[in-house]
C-alpha cells in the first residue's frame, strides 16, 4: 500500500498561484546523499516560487510551491540520507507542498531555483545539512507559524451559519483529500479520498430533499483540509451533527464491513487505536503542529457536562447507524467501536466517523466503487439520521 501524502492549508505568508493558470509540471526528480549532506533536485517545465519551513517533532522541512502536477515515479524520489520520509501532492487548486520528514535534525544550506543549461525548463535544488539540535530548534522558533484555532488558516473567515428555527444542520465530512490521498484500493488503487469525496456527494444530494434538514460539506472539491479546520467548519456552521466519512486498509485483507466509531479516551481494541493513531498522523506528516497535550479546561465543570451530553449523542447516533445497516450491509464483528480520533473532537457537536468499508479487502473495494451499492447506503444513512433525530423533535429539540 503505498505511504499516504499530507499537508497544511497556505497561510497568508505562503506561495499561491493564480486559480487560472495551469499547473506546473514537475517532470523528473532524483536525490542522493548520505546522513550528513542530501541533495534534492525537481525539474519543472516553468519557475516555481517557493517557501520553505521548518517544523519539530517530528523534524520536517516543509517547501510550498505553486499548483504543480507531479509527473515523476514515486521511486524516483525515495527517502534517502537524511531523510526518513518524503511527502508530495496538491493541497487545492492553487498550490502543492513538498514534506521532508528529517531522521536528524537539518536545514537547507541551499533553495535555489536555476534555469536549465539546455534552455529548457528550470529546476529546484535542495542542498541539506545535518545540524545540531538546538539549531533546529532555532530556526522552528524564529518561525511565525499560524494556529488554526486562531484564525490562521482559510477557515478563519467562514461565517457563523445561523440554522433556521426547527432546522437540523448536518456536517458531512468526506475524510482526506488534495495532498492527503488516504488508503489506496487493493486492486483499482482507487484514492480514499474520491470514494468518500463521492459518497458525501451522494449523502449531500439525499439529506437535501429531507424536510427541515440542512447538509453542508467540509469540502466538495479534491482540497486539504487539517483536522482542526474539519471541526471549526461544523461548528461555524451550526453544525448538530457531524458525520466524518472514511474507507481505510488494514493489514488483514479478510476483514470487511462498516466500522461506525465515537471518540473516547480509551480504545476500544486494538484496531481501532491504529486506525486512530493513523488518521490523526494526518497533521503531523503534512506539517501542522499540534496544540499541546495541556487542558486549562479541565476544572470546567460546564464544558465537561457539555462533553458528556455530546458523547452520549455521538453513542445514540452510532448505534443508529448500527442498526439501519444490519441485515442490509456488512459489517464487522462489534461495528460500533471508539477511539481517540481527532475529528471527533468537537465538544458540542456530536459526531462519529463511518468506516463504509475496507479497502484492503478486495470485495469491500469493488462495492466502495459501485453507484448501486453507494445509493443504497446512503438510504439506510439517511434513516439512520432521521431515526437519531426523532427523540430530538420529541423533546423540541
Amino acid at each position: 500500500m503505498a505511504a499516504p501524502v499530507w499537508a497544511l492549508p497556505q497561510t497568508a505568508s505562503a506561495v499561491t498561484a493564480d486559480a487560472s493558470s495551469d499547473r506546473l509540471v514537475a517532470y523528473s526528480a532524483r536525490i542522493a546523499g548520505d546522513e550528513a549532506r542530501t541533495r534534492i533536485v525537481l525539474d519543472f517545465d516553468r519557475a516555481p516560487t517557493i517557501q520553505t519551513r521548518y517544523i519539530a517533532h517530528p523534524d520536517r522541512i516543509v517547501v510550498d510551491l505553486p499548483a504543480t502536477a507531479f509527473a515523476f515515479a514515486e521511486s524516483d524520489l525515495k527517502a534517502t540520507g537524511l531523510f526518513s520520509d518524503i511527502r508530495y501532492g496538491s493541497m487545492d487548486a492553487t498550490s502543492a507542498r513538498l514534506v521532508l520528514t528529517a531522521a536528524r535534525p537539518a536545514r537547507l544550506a541551499k533553495a535555489a531555483v536555476i534555469p536549465n543549461e539546455s534552455g529548457g525548463g528550470y529546476r529546484l535544488v535542495l542542498d541539506a545539512e545535518l545540524v545540531p539540535e538546538q539549531e533546529f530548534s532555532a530556526l522552528v522558533k524564529g518561525q511565525a507559524w499560524a494556529n488554526p484555532e486562531e484564525g490562521g488558516t482559510t477557515t478563519s473567515t467562514v461565517p457563523v451559519s445561523a440554522p433556521a428555527v426547527d432546522e437540523f444542520v448536518i456536517a458531512i465530512d468526506a475524510g482526506h483529500g488534495g495532498i492527503d490521498a488516504g488508503a489506496t484500493g487493493a486492486a483499482t488503487k482507487t484514492a480514499e479520498k474520491d470514494i468518500t469525496l463521492a459518497f458525501a456527494q451522494i449523502l449531500n444530494g439525499k439529506l437535501k430533499n429531507q424536510p427541515g434538514i440542512r447538509a453542508i460539506m467540509t469540502r466538495d472539491t479534491d482540497r486539504f483540509l487539517s483536522l482542526s479546520e474539519r471541526v471549526l467548519i461544523a461548528r461555524q456552521k451550526g453544525a448538530d451533527l457531524l458525520i466524518s466519512l472514511h474507507a481505510d486498509t488494514l493489514r488483514q485483507a479478510d476483514i470487511r464491513g462498516a466500522t461506525v466509531y465515537t471518540i473516547s479516551d480509551k480504545a476500544s481494541d486494538h484496531m481501532a487505536a491504529q486506525l486512530a493513531e493513523r488518521e490523526n498522523f494526518s497533521d503531523t506528516i503534512g506539517g501542522v503542529e499540534l496544540p499541546t497535550e495541556t487542558e486549562p479546561e479541565v476544572g470546567d465543570i460546564l464544558l465537561d457536562l457539555t462533553r458528556r451530553e455530546t458523547q452520549a449523542f455521538s453513542i445514540a447516533m452510532a448505534q443508529s447507524v448500527v442498526g439501519s445497516f444490519e441485515g442490509q450491509i456488512s459489517l464487522i464483528n462489534n461495528p460500533h467501536r471508539h477511539a481517540g480520533f481527532r475529528v471527533l473532537q468537537a465538544p458540542d457537536v456530536p459526531s462519529i466517523l463511518l468506516e463504509l468499508g475496507f479497502l484492503s479487502n478486495k470485495e469491500d473495494e469493488k462495492l466502495l466503487l459501485d453507484p448501486v451499492w453507494r445509493e443504497r447506503v446512503a438510504d439506510l444513512l439517511v434513516e439512520a439520521i432521521k431515526r437519531y433525530r426523532e427523540p430530538q423533535l420529541a423533546n423540541g429539540g
